[in-house]
Parts: structure tokens; sequence; C-alpha cells
């Protein structure tokens, strides 16, 4: 198949490049290098199976002709990460929101295959667990500019979900939760690299908040084996799908292990939110998900633990030039 993936030069979407070429698949990356880097897509560069194609989404022509010339569509470009929402909410609205609109209606109008990736933040401050597909949202105030994100990504679903539903665009949804790996930076946030980096220098390991909030990651690869999966399964169009682990440790707890990976130095110093983030920031203090729905459909289970992770982020860090 030729596979177009939107922010193809992203961490993910750099791995799901790798695992589709590997498939036999063609693949066309869009991404504005914005957050996706010509490092991530570098070992492709000659591969005949591969194009990367510099726009963005929100260029209707680019994306109208790339559709078109595609089989199926792997929609994963946004602006992505806490840091970057909160410092630039406008711009992250505008990307995610009008961008997915974009890719959707050229998919509409080609009537390709889209697989549309969400976010576990869909769930916001829901801190019920394990959290299923059709758990309610919870959501502080919309003058917080936290809950953009989330806003935005459930807007991209809806838009999804009634492409398929009423205009018989065949559709999946996936949410992600804390998806990690190679290639992942610590620059918008993110916190496993960003811990490891810190860890790897001997510097304080900076934790937002009081460290009890909880969370479980998985690898990309596991992630990107499982969007491989569902764009091959007919029974998935028309739904949606949490992808992550269930294995939950604290963010504290998740600082000291990579201390004691690492043999680092390093002491945990605690960073309020509001001086972390923005006055008032809110954050949910569990999250973790219900995977029973993918696991029935194609078999899902993560293959690669915490600590596995953990060791291939360290690995990555430690290389020159990284």
């Amino acid at each position: 198949m030729k596979c177009l993936i939107t922010g193809g030069a992203g961490f993910i979407g750099s791995h799901l490049a790798d695992k589709l070429i590997g498939a036999g698949n063609y693949v066309v990356a869009l991404d504005n290098l914005s957050t996706g880097r010509y490092e991530n897509i570098a070992h492709l560069s000659g591969n005949s199976n591969f194009k990367i194609v510099v726009g963005s989404i929100l260029d209707e022509k680019i994306v109208d002709k790339l559709v078109d010339e595609a089989d199926v569509v792997f929609h994963l470009a946004a602006a992505v990460g806490v840091d970057l929402i909160v410092k630039r909410p406008l711009e992250s609205m505008t990307t995610n929101i009008k961008g997915s609109e974009t890719v959707l209606e050229a998919a509409y109008r080609y009537h390709k295959k889209i697989l549309i990736a969400s976010t576990s933040e869909i769930y916001g401050k829901n801190v019920n667990g394990p959290l299923k597909e059709e758990d309610d949202r919870i959501l502080g105030s919309p003058l917080k500019s936290r809950w953009s994100y989330s806003t935005a990504k459930a807007i991209d679903e809806i838009l999804a979900y009634i492409y398929c539903k009423e205009k018989g665009l065949p559709t999946i949804i996936v949410r992600l939760f804390n998806t990690v790996g190679p290639r992942q930076t610590g620059a918008y946030g993110m916190v496993i690299p960003r811990f490891v980096v810190q860890a790897i220098e001997n510097k304080d390991i900076t934790v937002f908040g009081d460290g009890k909030q909880s969370r479980c990651f998985l690898h990309v690869g596991d992630v990107v084996d499982a969007l491989s999966k569902l764009m091959n399964t007919s029974a998935a169009i028309g739904e949606v799908f949490n992808i992550g682990s269930q294995e939950e440790i604290t963010i504290k707890g998740l600082a000291e292990r990579i201390i004691e990976m690492t043999g680092s130095k390093s002491k945990i110093i605690y960073i309020p939110y509001d001086k972390a983030y923005e006055q008032g920031f809110e954050d949910m203090q569990r999250r973790i998900p219900d995977t029973g729905k993918i696991k029935k459909l194609i078999g899902f289970k993560p293959t690669i633990g915490l600590e596995g992770i953990i060791k291939d982020v360290i690995s990555y860090f430690s290389k020159p030039n990284k």
C-alpha cells in the first residue's frame, strides 16, 4: 500500500514509517518540522519506499494532493506536549482542529481509510480507572489553556465519528496513553526523556507537583504495531480504541527508578505547577487505560515493560550527539 503519515518525521510517525516500510509498504511523510525532526528519518534517506514532504496539514493543496495519491492515511500530525499547549494555545488549537478538518475532508473527497491519533487527555480529570473508551470526560474551565488540547482532540474525534456515521468515511480513532521510546525528546514536557537526560547529566530531576500523580507508559514499538494492525482490520472502522499499558507508577517513583538505572547522582526537586506551567494549572492524579477492547479485536498486549522502555531511552540519549 501507499501510506500517507501526517507528522511522519515526528517521534511516533517516524517509527510508524519504519514499521510500514518494513512490511513492504510505500510511505509518504508530511511534516512541517515544527516538532518533527530530520534526524528521526535520516536513516530512511535514499530508501526507494520513502518520501518526505515538508509542509503543513493546514495547506489544503498539499494535503489534497497527498491524500489523493495515498491508499490509506495515518493522521498523527498535531501540536503535542503540555508545555507547548500551555505556551502556544492558539497555534495548537488551530493546528489540531483546522488541520484535522483539512485532512478528514480530503480523505472523504477521495474516500480513503483514515486512522486518527487522539489522546488520553480526552478523559481530562477523570481519575476513575481503568478508563474505558465510553467513560465520561471531566474537564476544568475553558479559560484554562491546560484543557485546550483535550478540547481540540475531542473535536477531532467528533469530526471523524460524524464523517464515518453520516458520510460513510472509513475512520478509526485511537487514544494514546503516554507513548515513550527512542527519538522522543523532553523539549515539550515529555517526562521520561526529560528525567533521563537530567539523570545522565547528574542534574536535579525536576518533578512537577508533588510527584504522587501516577501514569502508565507504553513503548512506541508496541504503539505502531497496534496502529498497523488496526488499519488492516475492517472491524476497527467506526470505532475508538485506547492504546496503552496498565503498568502504573507515580512520577516520584519514576524519577527514583531512572536515578537507580542510570547510576546517577541526581537529586529530586519538586516544582509547583504554577511555576512549571502557569497560574492555576490543573493536572490529573491518575490515568490508566482499559485496553480490553483492542485486546479483544487484535490481541493487543504490551511486549516491553517500563524497565525496558527506560533502558531504551537511556541507550538512545547515551549515544553521541543526542
